[in-house]
């Protein structure tokens, strides 16, 4: 513990602060590797009075997945009184910004805990099934066909939109500006093919 006492904080401030201190630390490790002794440490408390505020390591775990996941899901949330077009560029807009801006912590935290983390994984899986609906929802809203395939390829065009910004080349001023146009191109020819992908016409 910190020879400097902790300033007192309301439980939810309290909690807030353990969460941010994770996800802090998640920059340079892995959900695994976050320590709790460190995270009290750094908030000047003791490990002891961390588990005040989380019933467990597990369920510290799983705030701080939590926490992410739902700051990845209001950035990418598209204001919706906009127009079909502007609502889409939104949505891409605000997927790139967010992961180019929390790449370590989103390859950890959102991918990582979709593709199994004990403690977390229904906790990813429901943020993806979140962002497969807009990307159903802007498939309607440009008047695309619908499709009984529509949830697999919303969850395809997502899997490839995520390769495509954590390895876009960042070289470039207009690079994010360039990124956003592909991911674009690649949402209008991938969902609007799903009435009758062309290797199947006649």
């Amino acid at each position: 513990m910190s020879d400097k006492r902790a300033a007192r904080l309301s439980p939810d401030a309290r909690r807030a602060q353990l969460v941010a201190i994770g996800l802090d630390l998640l920059a340079d490790r892995s959900l695994d590797e976050l320590s709790t002794d460190e995270v009290a440490r750094r908030a000047g408390i003791s490990r002891g009075l961390l588990f005040h505020y989380f019933d467990s390591k597990r369920d510290f775990y799983r705030a701080v997945v939590r926490q992410e996941c739902d700051c990845f899901a209001a950035a990418t949330e598209p204001d919706p009184s906009l127009e079909p077009v502007p609502w889409l560029r939104s949505f891409i807009a605000g997927f790139v910004a967010y992961v180019l801006e929390h790449r370590k912590v989103y390859l950890a935290l959102v991918r990582g805990a979709a593709g199994g983390h004990p403690a977390a994984e229904d906790v990813g899986e429901r943020t993806r099934e979140t962002l497969a609906r807009r990307v159903a929802e802007g498939q309607r809203r440009l008047g695309m066909p619908d499709s009984p395939r529509l949830s697999l390829a919303s969850r395809a065009w997502m899997a490839f939109a995520e390769e495509a910004i954590t390895n876009w080349p960042l070289g470039e001023a207009d690079a994010p500006t360039e990124l956003c146009a592909f991911l674009e191109s690649s949402f209008i020819r991938l969902l609007g093919a799903l009435d009758r992908p062309s290797a199947l016409t006649p």
